[in-house]
């Protein structure tokens, strides 16, 4: 008996002393601090490679987004890959996937630096952006990777792989909100929303911040919400300096971001606090160096928890349970689409555009159609949220969607060291109903180069989409205004060129880069010039019109990451056209012909442009452009005439604006290398080499200024480019000095500040 009480008693205690180790909870708390607190990952491969277990999880900003995904049923090595790649700077730098981007909508590049949104029925008074980056594509991907998770556990985040909560800050009551339910992705973005850097977003009708305004390490939800018997803390932040005269970033800090205990002096826990370098929040390039450190970081705490922590979980276990959980998600099919802020017409347009006519369709499918929207310029925001409807066994996509003012006013143009100066205005309105329609105005005002411009646009959204386009253009160029120390004296010096036209396109997209167009133009072409240099205000200039008509097929891809001195992406343009038009020549005082002449012209062209900065490493670039150029187009009647009519090879902005008789021709390919160093962000150095190589050069019949052609590859042109470009945020600033072989000056300097851009010619 006496035997029977003492097993009895053994047994009592052995049971008693196994229960507080059975039931020890462990909550792993991460604070925020921008890209660094990707250490948290670290941290988390660290605790499962020693099968410490995590039973809790809270997070702020950074935290939240790592804390979130780990519980859903991501694994560090998971996580790892996504922070290591370029999509997470995608998030952070606002720009959206090379793969996503949808040329199809993109407006054709002009010369503005500045828009002004606005509508006529509102007092007119300017608001400031409220973000810096675009958050699209984050917003996006965080329904992508956390909606299959809450939809496990019923949007309750106790039930996720790893309860969870994040934090968010509410600035009208300027208190802290605890997330625990509802869409995790909606959690976890109002969690991250640093004020103005993205736009905020609404929970439950209150505007949410970044948590680590108010709460930077949720140690105190943990405790109230898990009551754990042990805390891991991982911090990746700190407290800002105190503020400086100076300094407004300084100033700004600290009247955003309240100062935060990092302690855990009042629950029992280590806090593991990795040696983290300096860098801006934004900047992921040295991810893998910060989860490194803080794997490390726990690997020097390790002993110190196990040592409070008697639990151990197998890695093996806790795959399979990872495992389980991530097989009972739904498959990521929608078949409803709810849109909220739009009319019944707009909304059937959206709908149209996303689903295609199609019932069901996939997550990934959806994608492409749902940034081909974003694309679109009647569209200012949309915030996606995903939820699983139990009834029918898919998910019900729920589009909050903000569209842009009806109005934008457009300002810019360049300001330049030679007389290249130039401003530009535009008025865009934009009308979304069934279909998309836009119009548009804007005209450019200089010395050199003036344009007025009437443009329309009507999209439709069809299974395949189309529009339809009517653009009416005059253009005047006026070379004599410009400068002449380009020309020999052999050569003319006053030349004004002026072309009106208008032309009417159907197109429809080809591949998300890129679009296909048919079309037709009639036009005239004016040129008014002299056939010598000496003339004198009694002489009259001779005066050449060309009436045209031109149908013509175009098919461009674009990808090129700026509409000036790109330094990623890739152009290609192939076009073809017919083009019948009649020549009338009215001799001026300065000709040797009597009398007028005309004549009619019939030729087919074919221009292909290839620009590609193919090849990039560290801080360097290569890039290619090339222009090919192939017709039947004959001679005019004299040879200024000639070369004003043929095409031009022009690989850089300044040679744009100069007529340079050796670069032109009926046939010819051009070929060029562009060289770019990064000297840091916004800030590149960039030198090209061109050859231009004719089939046989326009020459000059000097006894009876009559053109004629050399003989087939005699002469070829060279062109150099060395150029220090500044991206500000409103355009470039450019210093450039410039080579051309064959001409008189052969060196240039010039010095803007905008863009050399101009509104599309009749025979482009």
């Amino acid at each position: 008996m006496v035997m029977i009480l003492r097993l009895a008693l053994f047994f009592i205690v052995s049971v008693g002393s196994l229960v507080p180790v059975a039931g020890q909870r462990v909550a792993l708390v991460l604070s925020g601090g921008g890209s660094k607190g990707v250490a948290h990952i670290g941290v988390i491969k660290a605790l499962e490679e020693n099968k410490i277990p995590v039973d809790y999880i809270a997070g702020t900003s950074m935290g939240a987004i790592i804390g979130a995904m780990y519980a859903s049923g991501y694994s560090p090595a998971e996580m790892k890959d996504l922070m290591t790649s370029g999509e997470i700077q995608n998030w952070a730098s606002g720009n959206i996937d090379d793969k996503y981007i949808y040329y199809f909508k993109r407006r054709n590049p002009d010369a503005s630096m500045i828009s002004i949104p606005f509508n006529i029925k509102k007092k007119f008074v300017p608001n400031l952006p409220a973000n810096i980056v675009s958050p699209i594509q984050m917003d996006f991907e965080l329904i992508e990777y956390l909606s299959g998770s809450v939809a496990v556990a019923d949007y309750n985040f106790d039930s996720l792989f790893v309860p969870f909560r994040c934090v968010a800050a509410d600035i009208d009551s300027n208190k802290f909100v605890e997330l625990k339910r509802g869409q995790l992705s909606s959690a976890v973005r109002a969690s991250m929303t640093y004020p103005f850097y993205f736009r905020p977003i609404e929970i439950d009708g209150v505007l949410l911040f970044d948590g680590g305004m108010y709460n930077n390490f949720p140690v105190d939800v943990a405790i109230r919400d898990f009551d754990p018997d042990v805390i891991i803390g991982s911090k990746a932040a700190g407290n800002y300096d105190s503020p400086t005269k100076d300094d407004i970033i300084s100033q700004l800090q600290n009247m955003l971001m309240e100062n935060t205990d990092y302690s855990l002096r009042e629950h029992k826990g280590v806090l593991i606090n990795p040696d983290l370098p300096s860098t801006n929040v934004i900047d992921f390039s040295r991810a893998e160096i910060f989860i490194d450190s803080g794997y490390i970081a726990t690997l020097q705490k390790i002993d110190e928890i196990k040592s409070i922590v008697n639990r151990r979980i197998d890695p093996e276990e806790l795959q399979q349970r990872r495992a389980a959980f991530k097989e009972k998600e739904p498959a990521p099919i929608i078949d409803s689409i709810y849109i909220y802020g739009l009319n019944n017409r707009q909304s059937d347009y959206f709908r149209r555009e996303l689903m295609n006519k199609r019932k069901l369709v996939t997550l990934e499918e959806l994608k492409q159609e749902y940034f081909k929207l974003i694309a679109d310029e009647h569209v200012d925001f949309i915030y996606p949220q995903l939820y699983y409807n139990k009834k029918t066994g898919f998910y019900d996509l729920y589009l909050d969607v903000s569209l842009s003012e009806q109005f934008t006013a457009r300002f810019g143009g360049n300001i330049s060291s030679v007389a290249v100066n130039e401003a530009f205005v535009g008025l865009q309105y934009n009308f979304l109903g069934k279909n998309a329609t836009t119009l548009l105005t804007n005209a450019y005002f200089g010395r050199f180069y003036s344009s007025f411009k009437l443009n329309g646009r009507f999209d439709f959204a069809s299974i395949i989409p189309f529009f339809l386009e009517l653009d009416m253009t005059y253009n005047h160029y006026d070379y004599f205004k410009n400068t002449t120390y380009f020309f020999e004296d052999k050569e003319p010096s006053f030349l004004v060129q002026n072309e009106n036209y208008t032309s009417m396109a159907f197109g429809f997209p080809a591949t998300n880069k890129g679009k296909l167009m048919m079309g037709a133009s009639v036009g005239r072409i004016k040129s008014e010039y002299y056939q010598m240099n000496n003339f004198s205000r009694t002489d009259t200039a001779d005066n050449t019109y060309f009436n045209l008509i031109t149908p013509y097929i175009t098919y461009e891809l674009n990808s090129l990451n700026r509409k000036q001195f790109a330094t990623a992406g890739a152009r290609f343009l192939l076009s073809t056209r017919y083009v019948s038009g009649k020549e009338r020549n009215i001799p001026g005082s300065t000709g040797l012909q009597s009398g007028e002449y005309e004549s009619f012209h019939d030729y087919f062209s074919l221009r292909m442009i290839w620009e590609n900065y193919f090849y990039s490493r560290g801080h360097y670039t290569l890039g290619v452009y090339s222009h090919v150029y192939i017709s039947n187009q004959k001679l005019f009647n004299n040879y200024t005439s000639s070369i004003l009519s043929a095409q031009a090879f022009q690989p850089f902005p300044e040679s744009k604006t100069l007529f340079l008789p050796n670069y032109r021709a009926h046939n010819f390919a051009g070929l060029g290398l562009v060289n770019i160093i990064h000297v840091f962000n916004n800030f590149n150095f960039r030198i090209g080499g061109y050859v231009m190589q004719p089939y046989r050069q326009i020459m000059q019949d000097l006894e009876t200024r009559k053109a004629y052609y050399g003989n087939s590859f005699a002469t070829r042109a060279y062109i150099g480019s060395a150029a220090v470009v500044y991206h500000t945020p409103i355009g470039p600033i450019s210093l450039s000095f410039n080579y051309y072989d064959r001409t008189h000056d052969k060196l240039s300097f010039i010095l803007n500040f905008g863009y050399i851009l101009f509104n599309g010619s009749v025979l482009e």
